[in-house]
């Protein structure tokens, strides 16, 4: 597991917005994000990209839903990515007002 983060963290991908117009993106925190969590340091993981957690939960009950069908299963997912795309916005918005995009 060491060899996969230590790979992982060698292998990030740049991202555009912040290459070209040195601006943070809504995305921007995910990779090193995951790799916290990884790590098993689930608080940092939090600080640098909140919806993580729950954007990997909103995968793990996608997939689950696609092969077991169950009866609520597309309103869950439709309510979790609302929840996570909120999350996001709200997260873009504080780094906004705290300046904290550069």
């Amino acid at each position: 597991m060491h060899a996969l983060i230590e790979w992982l963290k060698e292998h990030m991908l740049t991202c555009p917005s912040k290459h070209f117009f040195y601006l943070d993106c809504p995305g921007c925190g995910f990779q090193r994000s995951i790799i916290a969590l990884l790590e098993g340091d689930v608080l940092q993981s939090f600080r640098l990209y909140p919806a993580t957690i729950p954007i990997i939960f909103c995968f793990i009950f996608t997939g689950l839903h696609i092969k077991f069908d169950f009866k609520e299963g597309a309103a869950i997912v439709k309510g979790l990515f609302i929840f996570c795309v909120i999350i996001i916005v709200i997260f873009y918005i504080y780094k906004i007002f705290t300046h904290k995009l550069f």
